[in-house]
């Protein structure tokens, strides 16, 4: 069975509304959409590091406890697991305050094995930080290699925006390593100073990869493809509890379609028709939109069971 690999950060996520703590659950981006692909019934691994305290403890057992295998997660032995504060405006959208007490930064991992049309998910800061990216950028190597598809969230936050110029260089290698690139209009913005698709597209994307997904919260999604396809999915309005997990669950429901689907790297590299985007999109969306109807950051066992039962049929 094919399988998806994460790599990224992960955090203790404290929920706050009206400045007041609702739940604190294991997170980070790439973590999210990990768990929610792991209820889903798709075979699952995660490459990170946590302190080895309660937090790291809790987060690696909540791992296993969801099916996913948690043998690369890396334990700092003097160190404090991260933790993040998210607080909820009256639109349920959520502004961030980060706390890390990683001093020595050093990722140490044992590759996962890596079958060809596996699946590796990346981003955030984790997949830019200068200090472990040899080894990121190593694995990503490897994994591209032994025949994965690449899937890059670029989830670029404002609060590392005066690093953009020395990052440049790792932003665009990943680019180049990258089968599928998606981001947000707010990544840009923060990046590149620009907020068009299309602009963002031929300046700063297609030169590395053909295949670029720009969202933008509530407003239409911006899909570009082989060949000049370009096309706009509308974002059905629901009421939201939510929007912590969103895009890392855009991000679950999307790989969640490429192994639903059937859809390999030869179809990648020789092109994808309308008719898979239509589906990967969709598939992406549903995801999405059910981790908004909830204060948790992926989507719920009953929603993962029904997914899993799917790819069985």
């Amino acid at each position: 069975m094919r399988k998806v690999i994460g790599i990224g950060e992960t955090v203790l996520d404290i929920i706050f509304r009206d400045n007041q703590p609702l739940h604190a659950l294991p997170g980070g981006s790439t973590f999210n959409a990990i768990i929610s692909l792991a209820r889903s019934g798709i075979q699952t691994s995660f490459i990170s590091e946590t302190g080895n305290d309660r937090v790291g403890r809790n987060i690696i057992q909540f791992l296993r406890d969801n099916g996913c295998n948690a043998d690369s997660v890396n334990v700092y032995p003097d160190s404090k697991s991260p933790v993040s504060l998210a607080f909820l405006n009256d639109k349920n959208d959520a502004d961030y305050i980060f706390y890390k007490d990683h001093p020595k930064d050093r990722l140490d991992f044992t590759y996962p094995d890596v079958k060809p049309d596996d699946l590796v998910l990346f981003g955030s800061y984790y997949a830019l930080n200068p200090v472990i990216r040899p080894q990121v950028k190593g694995f990503l190597e490897y994994a591209h290699q032994r025949g994965a598809i690449l899937y890059y969230d670029v989830n670029f936050r404002a609060s590392h925006q005066h690093e953009v110029i020395k990052l440049t260089s790792n932003l665009l290698e990943n680019f180049e390593m990258a089968d599928i690139v998606r981001g947000s209009k707010e990544d840009f913005q923060i990046l590149f100073k620009k907020d068009n698709p299309d602009v963002v597209y031929r300046t700063q994307i297609s030169f590395y990869t053909k295949k670029f997904i720009y969202t933008q919260a509530g407003d239409p999604i911006e899909l570009r493809g082989d060949n000049g396809f370009s096309k706009q999915y509308p974002i059905t309005p629901i009421q939201t509890v939510s929007t912590v997990g969103a895009g890392d669950n855009f991000n679950a429901g999307f790989l969640y379609g490429l192994i639903a689907n059937g859809i390999t790297r030869g179809h990648i590299e020789q092109g994808l028709s309308e008719t898979q985007w239509d589906a990967l999109i969709h598939s992406g969306q549903q995801f999405s939109a059910e981790v908004c109807t909830s204060i948790y950051n992926y989507v719920s066992p009953e929603f993962g069971a029904a997914r899993k039962k799917d790819l069985e049929k």
